[in-house]
């Protein structure tokens, strides 16, 4: 039994209504912003080719994991 129990797990959205999206360069790609404020990034912006990064927020980190399902996985 893993002592890391995952967070969330993300699911690709099917929704026809998403914003345009940012293509990911090697340098950091700028988020698409809507009408709304909501930020929409590309996984791949995130990532950058790696299977896992560490987000630090609110003095936590957090590990963003891209499974070989095709799954990101947040844990803290």
């Amino acid at each position: 039994m893993s002592l890391r129990q995952p967070v969330l797990q993300l699911k690709p959205r099917t929704d026809r209504s998403l914003p345009p999206v940012v293509a990911a360069t090697a340098a950091v790609a700028a988020p698409a912003m809507t009408a709304t404020s909501t930020l929409l990034i590309e996984s791949v912006a995130l990532l950058r080719g790696a299977r896992e990064v560490l987000i630090r927020h609110g003095g936590e980190v957090y590990r963003l994991r891209h499974t070989r399902n095709d799954k990101l996985i947040l844990t803290k």
